[in-house]
Formats: C-alpha cells, sequence, structure tokens
C-alpha cells in the first residue's frame, strides 16, 4: 500500500478464510484502542466499521505526511502507515490467539487501500459514497435493523448518539459537505448506493 499526503483512502482487511477476529465485545474495543495509538499518529480517521470478520476504514493523510514520515524513519522508502498497520494487527492477533487458545493467521496476509480521489475528474462523490457505505455495512449484513444500532462504527459519533474520540468529525463534515442537522444526516445516512459506484471504492 501506498500513501500520499492530501489524499483520502479506503482501507479494509478481513478474517483469514473469512473467519470471525471479533469475539467478544471486549475484542472490539481492544482493537480500537490501538486503532487510535497507531493510526492517529500518521493520519485522521473520517469514518470506521468493525464487523464480526473484517473491518473498513477511511482516513486522511495530511499534508505534511512526507515530513512526518522523513522525522520518524531513516528510510523514506518505508511508509510509516503501512507499518502501523501491520503492527497494529499483529498485536491483535497475538492477544486473541492468546485468548481464544489458537494459533495461526487472523487476517488474510495482505490489507487492502484504495485511494479515493485518484480518478480523474473526480469530486468529492467517491469520498461521500465510501463513508456511507462504511455506515451501512451492518444493516446491509442484517447485523442490526437500523444503523443507529450498530454501537461498533463511527456513524453514532456523526448522528449526535455518541461522543465518540477516534473519528476527526469536523474535518470530515468539512471535506464531504455533510449535513449538519442531526436529522438531515441521519435520513441522509440510508440513501440507497450506486453499485456501479460502489466498485470504485476497493481495490485496484
Amino acid at each position: 500500500m501506498e500513501f500520499n499526503g492530501g489524499s483520502l483512502y479506503h482501507i479494509y482487511n478481513q478474517g483469514n478464510n473469512r473467519q470471525r477476529i471479533f469475539f467478544s465485545h471486549d475484542n472490539y474495543l481492544f482493537f480500537l484502542q490501538k486503532m487510535k495509538i497507531h493510526l492517529l499518529k500518521y493520519c485522521e480517521i473520517l469514518a470506521w466499521c468493525l464487523m464480526p470478520n473484517h473491518f473498513h476504514w477511511m482516513v486522511y493523510v495530511p499534508d505534511d505526511y512526507e515530513e512526518l514520515r522523513s522525522d520518524q524513519v531513516k528510510s523514506k522508502s518505508l511508509n510509516p502507515i503501512n507499518k502501523e498497520i501491520s503492527v497494529l494487527l499483529s498485536s491483535y492477533t497475538h492477544a486473541i490467539n492468546k485468548s481464544q487458545n489458537r494459533s495461526g493467521s487472523l487476517f488474510r496476509k495482505r490489507t487492502k487501500s484504495k485511494c479515493l480521489n485518484s480518478f480523474e475528474n473526480s469530486d468529492d462523490y467517491y469520498p461521500l459514497v465510501c463513508f456511507l457505505y462504511i455506515h451501512q455495512n451492518p444493516l446491509k449484513a442484517g447485523l442490526s435493523h437500523s444503523l443507529e444500532e450498530w454501537p461498533y462504527a463511527s456513524f453514532p459519533d456523526y448522528a449526535g448518539i455518541r461522543n465518540g474520540k477516534i473519528c476527526n468529525v469536523d474535518l470530515t463534515r468539512e471535506l464531504l459537505n455533510l449535513p449538519s442537522d442531526r436529522n438531515e444526516f441521519i435520513k441522509f445516512s440510508y440513501q440507497t448506493l450506486n453499485v456501479e459506484i460502489l466498485d470504485n471504492i476497493f481495490y485496484p
């Protein structure tokens, strides 16, 4: 994965062989703590959703990322976001394997990312579709009856239900021009997404 300053990315991975990666409420919370520790060093999280066997993140890499990475690592060829994601997933896997008395890979070997503003003549539509898609995941999968019910996603933070600290809500509202009114935002979030456009938020 390559990450460049001033860009938006959709990052995702799933359990190896589609197996579960979260087995309890505490697992979700533990993973969220690791997101804070590892991801917020180098990027802003705009949206996230944790599902029983996979996760989605939408992040913004700041303009000064090249300066940050040159300050933190000796080799500019090393992309620190890649390193932090690797450490996050590896340490989480170690903890889960120990608690579940299991061994081996928990996640698929390759975490994938898609730059959302790399399209020709791109406007903010693809990032907005990605934002909505991430929040609609639990509803589409039948894990909840509404977006408001799923606690392991950033939707409640934007809907005024929870005051989460992981997402940069103000930056996201600015970048995506989201409705500021709570009820309008919730209604907006349930819109049907174009399947063809959804394909463009995934790798490659």
